[in-house]
């Protein structure tokens, strides 16, 4: 399994970014599991932002929800993280994962894969 973030930036607060990860070599197991992304903010560990189950349920932690939109593609081939009306607080390194199971928990020990990940700033 192979997971390529991009899309990460600079940005101002209140601005909008659109994070992609693609991803290959999955098995058709793969794809009834979850796939989520994951921040990494200055000085803190691993934090869940968002997963979806492979019907398309998304689980958004809380902070982020009503701000941040996950989504993917019919064959899981590209996962999505849209970020708006960001906050200096959704600065870090932000991973693409592949989940151990459909569960979509956003613990980073449901993680089996993650991606080498992307920067997103957030200046205020």
């Amino acid at each position: 399994v192979r997971l390529v973030e991009s899309g990460g930036e600079e940005v101002q607060a209140g601005g909008s970014v659109r994070l992609s990860c693609a991803i290959s070599g999955f098995t058709s197991s793969d794809r009834e599991r979850c796939l989520g992304w994951f921040q990494q903010a200055p000085g803190k560990g691993r934090e869940g932002v968002a997963a979806i189950d492979s019907r398309g349920r998304p689980t958004y932690r809380d902070g982020v929800r009503g701000r941040f939109t996950i989504s993917t593609d019919n064959d899981k081939s590209t996962l999505w993280l849209q970020m708006n009306s960001l906050t200096t607080e959704d600065t870090g390194l932000y991973y693409c994962a592949a989940l151990k199971d459909s569960s979509c928990s956003l613990l980073s020990r449901s993680v089996r894969y993650y991606g080498p990940g992307t920067k997103v700033s957030v200046s205020s």
